[in-house]
């Protein structure tokens, strides 16, 4: 026996699908929900220069392109400052691309109060009217909420595997970060070190001028300074970042659990008919898939604020010279401690290797008379190249020279015996004392010059815009990429279970229609067979 009922399945399919289209929208890179824009990717973004106040250098606007987005605190008009984190308009632009969410999450959480309330002023005040069933209805009611449950276990799966990825992908970033800056303060406390041994380095007695020492030790105080800054900063904020994502991938986990048993129990109480149970698991899911829509729009703006900076990262490496918002963000070092530890090391290096050449001339290459100096012989040692003028300025080795590289291979074939006395009993020119001695300049010298490129990185910020490059090139496609893993996995579960709801009433209503309509069916064939057994 049927009843005429009211058929809900073609609103109930009209709404799905308009719900799937519109999350669809926002998985798709490069338009407006997930970017901000129509037309921009990722990766690629025109860049915008323009003379600043008339002096020639310019200013960049960081990932014009691809910031070009909506900012609400301008009556919607389009943002044009480019990536900067310390601007109130850009963070406003980013966070409005996740409104989609935010607004489907509030609709959700409202239109299933109503509906509550809605329910309740019926079950009170309204009278039962007899209801009947339909196979139709009830089979497509089974079948949605088992393609919604699958579809669950899909996006909890997405969103596991994602986070997983983007924990590591974010985790080795830093790693990155944190290995570069290490080295930069290995390198600083090595050049700290060889100006510490050069101030006490010299030859037969004859040091470095007590001014330059004192520069030294001026010089010293400043690189332990800035190299123990570094490390400690580097440390503290990586342990922040760490304890922030750990925290993140934990609520990331509990949600896809959540969400997962929320549609695996909510199917079975479903199918077994537990009434009670459905309509309490209901209530939880009304308000754990508003919250998971909240969790997706903020997951989506981190993705795209991530996207940004990535391509901010590679202009500014690209415009080595230009102005922009990540100078006052990220200052490549302290200037004037820069410039002065390496004007410091040349001048260290071109004093240093004055006292070797000095002691060659004045002492080794003359031939003093019978029982004066060291009783020195043979052919004349070199004088060792100094790879600086005295401005400072890079200096080419004259003829006859020896370089910083193979000058203790010369010079040793000038070192002769000595006597107890310490003076020379065979051909030669260099007692072992004075070899040792001008070894060490050599030695301190080369470790100087060698430090030049590494402090001129420093001061061109060649090192970190090496640095960044390397992150824009290695790392931001799997930040970026997993991240959008992330809110795709939880635009998905959320979806899902919010429409596996739906189907969990539905289902249990056309199951108690089917129920009632066999009962009512049977006891209609008993009463009309026990009427034909009395007739």
């Amino acid at each position: 026996m049927s009843y005429t009922k009211l058929n809900l399945f073609p609103l109930f399919v009209a709404l799905s699908l308009l719900l799937i289209s519109t999350l669809s929208f926002s998985f798709v890179n490069g338009n407006s929900l997930v970017d901000g824009e129509v037309s921009e990717p990722i990766y690629g973004s025109k860049r915008f220069l323009a003379e600043r106040n008339g002096t020639g250098n310019s200013s960049l606007v960081l990932a014009a392109e691809r910031t070009h987005r909506e900012d609400p605190l301008e009556d919607r008009s389009y943002y044009t400052g480019g990536w900067n984190i310390s601007n109130s308009h850009y963070w406003a632009s980013v966070a409005y691309t996740g409104a989609p969410l935010f607004i489907i999450a509030l609709f959700w959480f409202v239109a299933c109060a109503i509906c509550l309330l809605l329910v309740c002023f019926y079950c009170c005040c309204c009278r039962r009217r007899r209801y009947g069933y339909s196979r139709t209805a009830y089979a497509l009611s089974l079948i949605f909420l088992s393609a919604f449950t699958i579809a669950a276990i899909v996006g909890a799966a997405v969103l596991f595997t994602g986070q997983g990825k983007f924990h590591g992908g974010t985790k080795h970033t830093l790693d990155y970060v944190v290995h570069q800056a290490g080295e930069t303060v290995d390198s600083l406390r090595n050049v700290s070190n060889i100006l510490a041994v050069a101030k006490h380095t010299g030859v037969n007695q004859i040091f470095l001028p007590q001014d330059v020492q004192n520069n030294i030790d001026k010089v010293d105080t400043k690189i332990s300074s800035a190299a123990e800054t570094l490390e400690t900063e580097t440390e503290k904020n990586k342990k922040d970042i760490m304890i922030i994502l750990d925290w993140v991938r934990r609520a990331l986990i509990i949600v896809a659990a959540v969400m997962l048993g929320l549609a695996a129990l909510g199917f079975l109480f479903s199918i077994l008919g537990l009434q009670v149970l459905v309509y309490i698991l209901v209530l939880v899911g009304w308000i754990l898939v508003a919250v998971t829509f909240i969790i997706c729009g903020a997951f989506l703006v981190l993705h795209n604020a991530t996207g940004d900076t990535c391509v901010a990262m590679d202009d500014w490496a690209k415009n080595p010279t230009a102005h922009t918002a990540l100078d006052d963000i990220i200052p490549c070092v302290d200037t004037a401690t820069a410039q002065e530890t390496l004007s410091q090391s040349k001048e260290v290096t071109y004093q240093l290797i004055g006292v070797a050449n000095r002691i060659i001339t004045n002492v080794s290459n003359i031939d003093p008379p019978s029982g004066v100096g060291y009783n020195q012989s043979g052919p004349l040692v070199p004088n060792l190249c100094n790879p600086f003028n005295s401005d400072k300025t890079d200096r080419k080795c004259a003829s006859g020279e020896v370089e910083l590289s193979n000058a203790t291979q010369v010079w040793r074939n000038y070192v002769c015996q000595v006597s107890a006395s310490n003076v020379c009993s065979t051909v030669g020119r260099l007692t072992p004392d004075m070899y040792n001695q001008m070894t060490a300049v050599v030695n301190v010298s080369n470790g100087l010059y060698h430090s030049g490129p590494f402090l001129s990185e420093l001061l061109d910020c060649t090192f970190l815009r090496d640095t960044v490059s390397v992150i824009h090139d290695e790392h931001c496609p799997d930040l970026t990429r997993y991240s959008k893993w992330v809110y795709i996995g939880l635009a998905l579960v959320s979806a899902a279970v919010m429409l596996s709801l739906i189907c969990w009433v539905l289902y249990a209503r056309e199951r108690r229609h089917r129920k009632y309509t066999k009962l009512v069916d049977a006891t209609s064939g008993q009463e009309s067979y026990a009427g034909k057994s009395q007739g």
